[in-house]
């Protein structure tokens, strides 16, 4: 069994779009027009084995839910990176508001920013 696709709640999937591909350097895979929204996935630039669904904001407990984990600080997703010092600065410089800066959690090495689109997004350097 292998992940094939994950989603993350956006507010805005035109935002989210440039945000994913132009800050976090995701390649587009999909965007495929389906009414008021289309079935929008990026890939990692390394590999497109995994997809993630850049899934739009209709369904209004989703809302309260992504908005409760946003207020509460929890994120709504992990993605690894190999130097997370290096990624913090490179983000930082383009706009990228943190929450938190990169701080060393025993055998990780952990940072939390704000996707722009609702989420907060944690970096991790296993």
């Amino acid at each position: 069994m292998q992940i094939k696709l994950t989603s993350v709640m956006v507010s805005d999937q035109n935002r989210a779009m440039k945000f994913y591909t132009d800050i976090l350097k995701f390649k587009l895979k999909h965007n495929i027009p389906m009414g008021n929204a289309s079935w929008l996935t990026v890939v990692s630039p390394d590999s497109d084995e995994v997809e993630l669904l850049l899934e739009p904001m209709d369904f209004a407990p989703a809302a309260v839910f992504q908005k409760a984990l946003f207020d509460a600080g929890i994120p709504m997703a992990v993605f690894n990176v190999s130097n997370i010092q290096e990624e913090y600065e490179r983000m930082e410089k383009l706009g990228v508001v943190f929450k938190s800066a990169p701080k060393s959690m025993g055998p990780v090495t952990i940072a939390v920013f704000d996707d722009t689109c609702g989420n907060l997004i944690q970096l991790l350097q296993a």
